[in-house]
C-alpha cells in the first residue's frame, strides 16, 4: 500500500462544523465547477466519477463525529482508503486543523504516474478549504448548494 498525507491546515470554523459539511458526499459535487458536474454522481454515502476514462467511486465506510470520516473504494479500478481527519485546535479555538490521509494499492507504474498528483491534490484541497473559511471562494461557488 501506498500512503499519502496531506499537509494540515488551519480552517476557521469548529470541527462539527467543518465535519457535518463533508458527511453528506453530495455536498462534494455541489463543490465542482459546473463543467465537472455533470461526470460525477453522489448520493449521501457514495460517490462516483470519470476522471481521464476512469470509473472512480468512494463510499462511506465509518464517520466518527465532528473528528473523522472514513471513505473507501466503490467500484474503482484500485483499492484505496481516505480518512478526513477535523481536529480541534486548543491554542485556537473556534478552528480546525483538517488534513487528509490517503492509502492506496497502487502498481508501481501507477505510484510513478499519479503519486505525485495525488500528494498535489490533496494540498490543494486543504489550501482551498482554508481559503474558503477565510471568506475566499472559488469563483462560481454557490454555498447554497450544501445538504447539511
Amino acid at each position: 500500500m501506498s500512503e499519502f498525507e496531506s499537509k494540515h491546515g488551519a480552517v476557521s470554523r469548529q470541527p462539527y462544523e467543518l465535519y457535518m459539511a463533508f458527511v453528506d458526499l453530495r455536498n462534494f459535487q455541489a463543490m465542482l465547477p459546473e463543467d465537472k458536474k455533470a461526470m460525477v454522481t453522489a448520493e449521501y454515502d457514495t460517490l462516483t466519477a470519470t476522471v481521464q476514462g476512469f470509473n472512480i467511486g468512494v463510499k462511506v465506510h465509518e464517520r466518527v463525529p465532528y473528528s473523522r470520516i472514513e471513505l473507501v473504494d466503490y467500484g474503482a479500478p484500485f483499492a484505496f482508503h481516505v480518512i478526513l481527519y477535523f481536529d480541534p485546535i486548543p491554542s485556537e479555538p473556534g478552528k480546525t486543523d483538517f488534513h487528509i490521509k490517503v492509502e492506496a494499492d497502487l502498481n508501481l507504474m501507477m505510484k510513478i504516474m499519479i503519486g505525485g498528483k495525488i500528494k498535489d491534490g490533496l494540498d490543494k484541497i486543504v489550501d482551498g478549504l482554508v481559503d474558503a473559511s477565510n471568506g475566499k471562494m472559488p469563483e462560481g461557488f454557490d454555498p447554497s448548494q450544501f445538504h447539511v
